[in-house]
């Protein structure tokens, strides 16, 4: 018996792409829009049948839109994740840039888009420029010649295919094609991985009523992330002060903590102790507000590459999302009436596999504010934040980062480190490049860092994704490798910066 190889009327697996994108996360999409964009004949292969990744299937984050200024008040993220916001904003389904104060001052400000309107514009965009979509479908290996990968292996309801492409771009998250095309990667062990949680959105919140006990019991929430070691930030008066004046939730853009009423419940048995107590926001249609909840589940000990853990993780998640949720129905004041409105159908996966590249970002990078001559981008996020399985997660840190020598003495410095000066660190392109293997690229979370400058956040996975996808199209047109690219990155930065992409000074806005 045969199978049928007809993908559709605009592509087929005897076909051969310019660029093949892997995986349809925020990465992915940016990724394949961008190849497509600077000519490339780009396919795009997604697993599930949705695009958007952290946006649709596993989110969307509560910070899906956040950290695009950093805590100089400069604005350091640009290019594809801008012109889609502008989009929605425009067409009524984004809020305006917030940038309140106390929010401001710690570069911790949001851009709320809505996230189901983000994924309808997504496929409008990847029909306008004309990328093939290939959904449903596992990429279950590479074709290699030496080191040189040549296509990729395929599963569907097709069966089992090839499709040659010139350049590949890993942006599966977890890093799954490089890891089946040989790529050196660092994995986190078992015992040490960050926690796993599933995302679920809530509706019929009465805010006002929230706020009202916001207001009078403001020590009752975490403002660890808004309490920067800068000269000139926040103070823990000036964020109490927010809190206690607040009448707009989103201003507050993310509620953590509850202490009082989450220790009671656990006293009662109402609540799990793997996870804080809180939630983000997000958008809909004439400005509505509804809650996300992204960390009311934890779970550890899950590797991204073993799906019996990651079956565990899921079952898990749903079992701490319902206690979690029957937590702030009867506790929380606001909740009463509140009601689910969607439970995410993947779990968030916060740490898998990372390609060891040509560049290894590091925690010492980040706090340097450090400067390459082959940017393709900027963040301004911390380095060696972890989440761990306990009511603490968002306060943990590692306990030890890099090394350094202070007289004849070995000093483990902490993970955690921050920008100096609140200013903006640069992502440089070698670490989308894999050691050794030619021919693949990689975005998003598995590109090439150590586990503190860790680059999962949504708008970083969209800075390395235009940039992998842009400089995979000018290896085709060029004819070289990405890693003879490295050479000379003039022309895919003067590109990525017609594309309105941060890479040098960033600009006061």
């Amino acid at each position: 018996m045969g199978y049928c190889t007809t993908m559709n009327k605009v592509g087929s697996y005897d076909t051969k792409f310019d660029v093949i994108v892997c995986g349809g996360g925020t990465s992915g999409v940016a990724a394949a829009i961008c190849a497509a964009r600077t000519g490339a004949k780009t396919l795009l292969v997604e697993r599930t049948g949705a695009l958007g990744g952290q946006m649709s299937v596993s989110g969307p984050p509560g910070f899906a839109y956040a950290r695009l200024f950093n805590p100089q008040g400069k604005r350091d993220v640009g290019g594809f994740l801008e012109e889609t916001y502008q989009r929605l904003y425009r067409s009524g389904h984004a809020l305006p840039h917030l940038r309140y104060p106390v929010r401001e001052k710690a570069g911790y400000g949001f851009s709320y888009v809505d996230p189901d309107w983000w994924t309808f514009l997504i496929y409008e965009m990847m029909e306008e420029e004309e990328v093939t979509l290939l959904l449903d479908t596992l990429v279950v290996g590479v074709t290699k010649e030496g080191d040189t990968v040549t296509g990729i292996v395929v599963e569907n309801a097709n069966g089992r295919n090839e499709i040659a492409g010139k350049i590949v771009i890993d942006c599966t998250g977890e890093g799954y094609v490089s890891l089946q095309a040989g790529v050196e990667c660092d994995i986190v062990p078992r015992d040490d991985v960050q926690p796993h949680t599933l995302a679920f959105t809530v509706d019929g919140v009465d805010w006002e009523k929230l706020l009202r006990y916001v207001r009078s019991h403001p020590e009752q929430f975490s403002f660890k992330q808004l309490i920067l070691p800068f000269k000139g930030a926040n103070t823990q008066e000036d964020v109490v002060r927010m809190y206690e004046r607040c009448y707009d939730i989103k201003e507050l853009g993310e509620l953590m903590g509850f202490y009082e009423l989450r220790d009671i419940a656990l006293k009662n048995g109402d609540w799990h102790p793997f996870s804080g107590a809180g939630f983000f926001l997000t958008p809909k249609e004439g400005g509505h507000i509804q809650a996300h909840f992204q960390h009311s589940s934890q779970v550890d000990n899950c590797l991204a590459t073993d799906a019996w853990d990651l079956s565990r993780c899921n079952i898990e998640c749903r079992k701490q999302n319902m206690i979690a949720w029957r937590f702030f129905k009867n506790y929380v004041p606001g909740f009463e009436n509140a009601y689910i409105t969607k439970v995410c159908t993947e779990v968030r996966l916060r740490e898998g596999p990372r390609i060891i590249g040509d560049y290894i970002l590091t925690r010492d990078d980040v706090e340097e504010a450090k400067q390459f001559p082959d940017t393709i981008g900027k963040s301004s996020f911390k380095a060696g934040g972890y989440h761990v399985a306990s009511m603490d997660t968002l306060n943990h840190v590692a306990a030890t980062g890099s090394s350094v020598k202070q007289g004849d003495v070995i000093v483990n410095k902490s993970a955690l480190a921050y920008p100096k000066d609140g200013g903006s660190y640069d992502i440089p392109y070698r670490c989308l490049v894999p050691k050794k293997v030619d021919n693949l690229l990689a975005a998003g979370k598995c590109v090439s860092t150590d586990r503190p400058a860790y680059l999962r956040y949504v708008h970083q996975t969209m800075v390395t994704g235009q940039a992998a996808g842009t400089a995979a199209a000018l290896c085709v047109k060029k004819g070289i490798t990405p890693r003879q690219m490295e050479q000379d990155v003039s022309e895919l930065q003067s590109t990525l910066v017609a594309q309105g992409a941060i890479l040098f000074e960033c600009p006061e806005s």
